[in-house]
């Protein structure tokens, strides 16, 4: 019945009738709800006290990682400027891991009740509160979507579940409003990953403000984006494209997918580049995805859930070491996906039951997923096989 559903969905937009409504958020928001959920976490917390695996080694791994360490300084700064591939660096690599932190040590807090945990994902997350202003240069909207995405999961966890108090509580969501929201919102023409991430971070930390006109108007651009950075038959001859970016001809279309002329199913606006950034893109999909769901609005039985499933079967097919045919890429795949396939694969195949033969070998193969050090970080810990 489930894949029946999904499969209806998908012939909904075949038909050219699919459609999403224009307010997407919840009349009340669920919380802890980006990402993770309290259900997730409590499924998470039960397999580690027992022992369970992969749960167990999941867990373990977090314990073990800098990011957990409780002895970690923060390195707060009012500026934080990236380049292009982060050249210059002031600040990025510090922020981006100080909000991984956090975020490691709700969690940590959460699954062991150790209070020592959330005081210091409350001390990281007070230090950039009290302290930064704006992120510069050309990276600033990528940089700004990256780190944006880890602070609000932390914040979720901490503001709903510790209840020992955090008295900074509403100087974090000033920041998040007035320094991050500003600079994902709007969104990005460049690469997909690159709006794909910022959205994330919009949709994240509109749950924690609970600004339901900024989760419907990040939630919009998400759809339009998710469209054409997936190809699927369907689509038509071409991809689909962002209006805005103005991709009127087919060469143009070409261009942007990196070269690539011939269009399958699967194939993403970035696989010709690398699965690196690839990656990115799959697991800010799978991301928004899982937080709309936890809020009430299931994307898995519509074309995003879809583009999500196919993307990661073939990008995880050549991950595994897949010939590559002459017409893709030019024959050559720079691969490296990344920990990125466990919440979609969750999703998809336990909830819905749809088959994944490649995704779950390499979901399994790669279990227990870490971090990819940017915003990904313990998933095979919140989602893999979880049944919430």
């Amino acid at each position: 019945m489930r894949r029946t559903a999904l499969l209806a969905g998908v012939a909904a937009l075949i038909a050219g009738v699919l459609s999403w409504p224009a307010q997407a958020a919840p009349t009340t928001f669920a919380h802890p709800g980006v990402t993770v959920s309290r259900g997730q976490l409590d499924f998470a917390r039960a397999q580690v006290t027992a022992g369970a695996q992969p749960w167990k080694g999941a867990f373990d791994q977090m314990k073990a990682s800098k990011y957990a360490d409780l002895n970690r300084t923060p390195k707060p700064r009012a500026t934080v400027e990236c380049g292009s591939y982060s050249n210059p660096n002031y600040g990025c690599t510090d922020e981006r891991e100080d909000a991984i932190a956090a975020y490691t040590d709700a969690i940590a807090w959460y699954i062991t009740r150790d209070e020592r945990y959330a005081k210091k994902s409350i001390a990281l997350m007070d230090a950039w509160s009290a302290v930064i202003k704006e992120h510069t240069n050309s990276n600033a909207p990528l940089q700004t979507g990256w780190a944006g995405s880890s602070w609000p999961k932390a914040a979720e966890i901490i503001k709903y579940t510790y209840t020992g108090g955090w008295p900074g509580s509403g100087r974090f969501a000033t920041m998040l409003r007035d320094v991050y929201l500003p600079k994902v919102i709007g969104g990005s023409n460049s690469n997909g990953n690159w709006e794909l991430s910022m959205m994330e971070a919009a949709v994240g930390i509109s749950v924690f403000l609970e600004d339901k006109a900024s989760y419907d108007r990040a939630m919009a651009t998400f759809r339009t984006r998710a469209a054409a950075y997936v190809y699927l038959a369907s689509d038509g001859d071409l991809p689909r494209t962002v209006p805005s970016q103005n991709l009127t001809t087919r060469d143009k279309i070409v261009g942007y997918w990196q070269g690539q002329s011939t269009f399958v199913t699967g194939l993403t606006q970035e696989t010709c580049r690398d699965f690196t950034h690839t990656g990115y893109g799959i697991s800010a999909i799978s991301h928004i995805a899982e937080t709309s769901r936890i809020q009430g609005q299931d994307l898995y039985g519509t074309d995003v859930g879809e583009r999500l499933r196919q993307a990661l079967g073939f990008q995880a097919k050549y991950q595994l070491g897949a010939a590559v045919p002459g017409w893709l890429c030019g024959g050559s795949l720079n691969l490296g996906l990344g920990p990125v396939t466990e919440v979609g694969y969750n999703a998809l195949h336990n909830r819905l039951g749809v088959a994944m033969t490649n995704t779950e070998a390499l979901t399994r193969q790669n279990r227990p997923a870490g971090s990819d050090n940017l915003f990904v970080a313990w998933e095979t810990l919140t989602h893999g096989d979880n049944p919430n």
